[in-house]
């Protein structure tokens, strides 16, 4: 599955989490059979080869009808910043869908 993250750095051990309004950079991670496969960076959320299925979220009140429109899963991390405990929480199902 390809997630996208709106991310502050591309520095993968040092990048956090943002608000859409804050992105810097955005991350679209691919994890295969419970492993990440890879991260790629680009500076725009569409300007990745492959379709994005999910984005993560920092919390509920993020403006997220163009992924919704885009029939993206929406998940919230409220308290996951850095990608290591995003993959952690997606794998063990601890993110929560975003609450209508």
């Amino acid at each position: 599955m390809h997630i996208l993250l709106p991310m502050d750095s591309e520095d993968v051990q040092e990048a956090s989490l943002v608000k859409l309004e804050d992105v810097k950079v955005w991350a679209q991670m691919l994890i295969e059979d419970g492993q990440v496969v890879e991260i790629l960076h680009s500076a725009e959320k569409d300007g990745f080869e492959n379709f994005s299925e999910c984005v993560v979220v920092a919390n509920d009140s993020e403006y997220v009808w163009p992924f919704m429109e885009l029939s993206m899963m929406v998940l919230v991390a409220h308290t996951q910043r850095s990608i290591d405990d995003i993959v952690e929480a997606y794998l063990f199902k601890e993110l929560h869908d975003l609450a209508y």
